[in-house]
């Protein structure tokens, strides 16, 4: 499992839009996101760059955890 810390997350949508957008990255198994930790729990084999960049395209920040 990977955990990313997320920044800029202020509602459900965001949370979503995180979420989905971990999901679209090849090698993802399952993603969830906890809004008011700000932290992202990723399952599968995916590359750390790859989950990062997804959610940087989004208009959020992520960081190793």
């Amino acid at each position: 499992m990977t955990e990313l810390n997320i920044t800029g997350m202020t509602c459900d949508h965001c949370q979503r839009a995180v979420k989905s957008a971990l999901e679209s990255v090849e090698g993802v198994q399952s993603a969830s996101v906890d809004l008011a930790a700000g932290v992202a729990r990723v399952d599968g084999e995916a590359d750390l760059n790859a989950l990062l960049a997804a959610v940087e395209e989004e208009g959020y920040q992520a960081a190793p955890a």
